[in-house]
């Protein structure tokens, strides 16, 4: 039988062999086929499969997010990647608007010489965006 082993598979696509089982344990990866002495023999499909998952991990999908996307592209009914890319591209981009916030609110606080998150909260001048604490209105015991 042809095909190549777990190890084999796990250095060419720079996973380890319990990652290759995990995909199979999700029903991302089909199981493979058995050698006579029992070990698992994957095929090249397998190798590209693993890197495409790896792949659009680094973009940002989730392992749910990929398998949804591989197992459409089974069905060959397309795999809504498109819509996909779009979606995580804006989450993406909330993410960026996000952390530039987060950017701009740690330079302000450096530049502004905050040194004490106490004494700078109570402070007007103070960059860094407090959450401000309204009071409860009366409650009347009636």
């Amino acid at each position: 039988m042809t095909g190549l082993r777990s190890g084999q598979v796990a250095d060419l696509v720079g996973v380890s062999v319990e990652t290759l089982r995990y995909y199979e344990r999700r029903g991302i990866l089909a199981e493979p086929d058995r050698s006579l002495g029992g070990h698992r023999m994957y095929t090249e499909d397998t190798v590209t499969t693993v890197r495409v998952i790896k792949a659009a991990q680094n973009l940002g999908f989730t392992l749910d997010e990929v398998a949804e996307l591989l197992e459409a592209g089974r069905h060959q009914h397309g795999s809504g990647l498109q819509s996909k890319t779009e979606a995580k591209l804006a989450e993406v981009e909330r993410k960026i608007a996000d952390l530039e916030v987060i950017r701009d609110s740690l330079v302000a606080a450096r530049d502004a010489g905050c040194d004490d998150l106490v004494t700078c909260a109570g402070s007007e001048c103070c960059p860094i965006p407090f959450v401000q604490i309204t009071t409860r209105p009366e409650v009347s015991h009636r």
